[in-house]
């Protein structure tokens, strides 16, 4: 026990109690935390890091080491095991455009999903979704295709997004009109890759699913852990199938 202004406290009694109550839950079931963008904003300062070191080890050089889908002269990249361009190329712009447009959005989409869905199941979201863009490019791009951008896991935002909202009720309108003009542009303008776009849109739109319509409950962290690792499941095959089948030609 303890001295206090009033009377005595004891220490243990109050850890005990304070294990026992429950930490507040965002709305699909992540931890409520003072600062939903922080997540968000750290994505945005790496993006904004690796551009800057690309330009001063020289143009095209991180490019080319990390891009997807294909390696340096003469190798394939990913078809050779450098599985990890699938995820790196997400993190590299081919111009401050580029980067700006799509540091843009992740500005804009991002803090809402971070405060809706948590900062875990964000990282997820993102990262998956990136994933997502980069394996489509891979499975209908030549292996000697070069590829770089955030644009998958932006679309998957776009399409996360709206599933949150039309889940909580809200207009979905604006975000659907703003997809569709996405969506032309990706698909009329010839150096933008609609594979990446197209996959991390529907990546993102089928994680954001299982986020918002898990029945709540105790289960529910471990339904959208496993809606996680089922989505890296299937992507992961399907990077294994197109290896193989590009390894038989």
């Amino acid at each position: 026990m303890r001295s206090a202004s009033v009377g005595f406290h004891c220490p243990e009694c109050v850890a005990q109690g304070a294990a026992t109550v429950r930490a507040p839950r965002t709305t699909f079931g992540g931890r409520v935390t003072g600062d939903t963008s922080r997540v968000s904003l750290t994505i945005v300062v790496l993006n904004v890091a690796v551009f800057v070191l690309g330009v001063a080890v020289g143009e095209g050089g991180l490019q080319v080491r990390f891009g997807n889908i294909a390696g340096t002269p003469g190798q394939l990249g990913v078809a050779d095991g450098e599985y990890y361009r699938l995820l790196t190329a997400a993190f590299l712009h081919g111009g401050i455009f580029h980067l700006l447009l799509n540091m843009f959005a992740l500005a804009q989409l991002g803090p809402v999903l971070e405060a809706a869905l948590g900062r875990l199941r964000f990282v997820a979201l993102y990262l998956l979704s990136a994933l997502g863009g980069s394996v489509l490019s891979y499975l209908l791009s030549s292996p000697l295709q070069l590829g770089v951008g955030a644009s998958g896991a932006i679309f998957g935002l776009f399409g996360a997004y709206y599933v949150v909202v039309r889940r909580l009720g809200g207009e979905t309108s604006s975000i659907v009109v703003l997809l569709a003009i996405n969506l032309v542009i990706t698909v009329t303008v010839p150096i933008i890759d609609w594979r990446a776009h197209l996959g991390g849109l529907v990546t993102g739109a089928v994680l954001a699913v299982a986020f918002a319509y898990a029945p709540r409950g105790p289960g529910r962290d471990r339904l959208h852990a496993l809606a996680c690792a089922a989505v890296l499941v299937v992507l992961v095959a399907l990077v294994a199938v197109r290896t193989l089948s590009l390894g038989a030609r």
